[in-house]
């Protein structure tokens, strides 16, 4: 067994670099970290690049025998316990991480679903990963995301999807006013949350609609706010005016599992 202990290999440098994103962008590929995300990696048929092991790290003992007879499989890699420090984005690395293609090469929508979530400009990682995890817990298969939002393949942001990426195809806008436009042309009706409306999430159907969710601190744009054919709110009965972009978005799509269970 090979057991990699130099900075300057070549596989090393790429997976180094991969904590780029215009390195991710070029490539195509992105970094999973941890027991947990590479069994689901595996479980979902991701296309793995890579599985790189901790040679000497105590945590590698952790991984379920089940778990290494799938990693055989796959192109494996061993380096030692000090470089795997080197490469590791974690604090306390499991001994284990997994180089991917991105599952975003078919970007086009289907249209053959209830709803579709747009991410219009979120910033911060944590709620981005919620968000994702959110829409593949009420069984969505695809997300748009304007240019103006933080990397979906960023390590933060993968960690947080808990295993959602793996399901959940990005879909990357260059424009997403244009984006919506286009959808709208394909009898999709385009809501978006706002402060600005008397209109609840519990007076609409949800059905062949675009739920636009926007940026942390100015929420969805204007623009993209007068392409609305319905503005929505959330009800709430105490003094706080707004909720976290995640948990907002949380709420309308349960709301939109509520209907479904009728």
């Amino acid at each position: 067994m090979q057991v990699i202990s130099s900075k300057d290999n070549d596989i090393i440098k790429h997976i180094k670099k991969l904590k780029e994103k215009k390195y991710r962008d070029i490539n195509n590929q992105f970094i999973v970290e941890g027991i947990k995300l590479v069994s689901e990696a595996i479980q979902e048929n991701a296309k793995i690049k890579q599985i790189i092991l901790c040679e000497d790290c105590d945590k590698v003992e952790a991984i379920p025998q089940e778990l290494m007879y799938e990693i055989a499989k796959k192109d494996c890699i061993y380096v030692t316990e000090k470089l795997f420090k080197f490469i590791t984005e974690v604090q306390a690395p499991q001994g284990i991480l997994a180089v991917i293609e991105k599952n975003n090469q078919k970007s086009e929508i289907d249209y053959n679903q209830d709803i579709i979530v747009a991410i219009d400009d979120v910033q911060d990682p944590g709620n981005i990963g919620t968000i994702l995890r959110t829409i593949d817990s009420v069984g969505l298969t695809q997300v748009l995301v304007s240019k103006g939002t933080a990397d979906i393949y960023s390590p933060k942001v993968v960690r947080s999807t808990m295993g959602a990426i793996f399901r959940v195809k990005t879909i990357e806008c260059k424009d997403l006013e244009i984006t919506l436009k286009e959808m709208k042309k394909n009898k999709f009706k385009i809501v978006v949350t706002s402060l600005q409306t008397e209109n609840s999430i519990y007076n609409i159907d949800y059905n062949k609609k675009v739920i636009v969710v926007g940026n942390e601190a100015n929420g969805v744009e204007e623009s993209i706010q007068n392409l609305a054919d319905e503005k929505v709110k959330i009800p709430m009965l105490g003094k706080t005016e707004s909720l976290n972009v995640s948990v907002a978005t949380g709420v309308i799509l349960y709301e939109y599992v509520r209907q479904k269970l009728q």
